[in-house]
């Protein structure tokens, strides 16, 4: 078995995608129209679906605005230099609600921002390795 992705909905698509892909870097992977059903569904992530879990962003049309319940979390996304990524994100327009700095009752250090409908994404700092960096600034 596989994660393969999680959906968001979101009351303005256009505005979501933006963030996601020049905010946080990700690619749109494809995107598709249901007219019969008055939604459109677009998967965005860091690669393609075959090999990695993605999001997709469900945008009714007749919605625009969604009430985000107590049971969320947050999506989290590994970075390689987390005060980095954080500047370029705000340097983008996003929002940090949180600055990096060690989690309560630990030593990982993490970071906050809200996407455009208020969903919560968590940074956390890698362990130092050759890894690829996950999140950058729009190209």
């Amino acid at each position: 078995m596989r994660l393969l992705h999680t959906m968001l909905r979101v009351g303005d698509l256009e505005r979501s995608l933006r963030f996601y892909t020049e905010v946080l870097g990700m690619h749109l992977l494809r995107r598709r129209d249901y007219p019969e059903g008055r939604f459109t569904l677009a998967f965005v992530g860091y690669g393609e679906e075959r090999d990695h879990t993605v999001i997709e962003l469900t945008h009714n049309w007749d919605t625009d605005a969604y009430a985000i319940g107590s049971g969320y979390g947050h999506i989290a996304i590994g970075v390689d230099d987390i005060h980095a990524t954080c500047a370029a994100i705000a340097g983008a327009g996003g929002r940090i609600t949180r600055e990096p700095g060690p989690m309560k009752h630990g030593t990982t250090v993490i970071a906050f921002l809200e996407d455009p409908d208020g969903y919560k994404v968590e940074l956390i700092q890698l362990a130092a390795t050759a890894a690829t960096p996950v999140a950058a600034a729009a190209p």
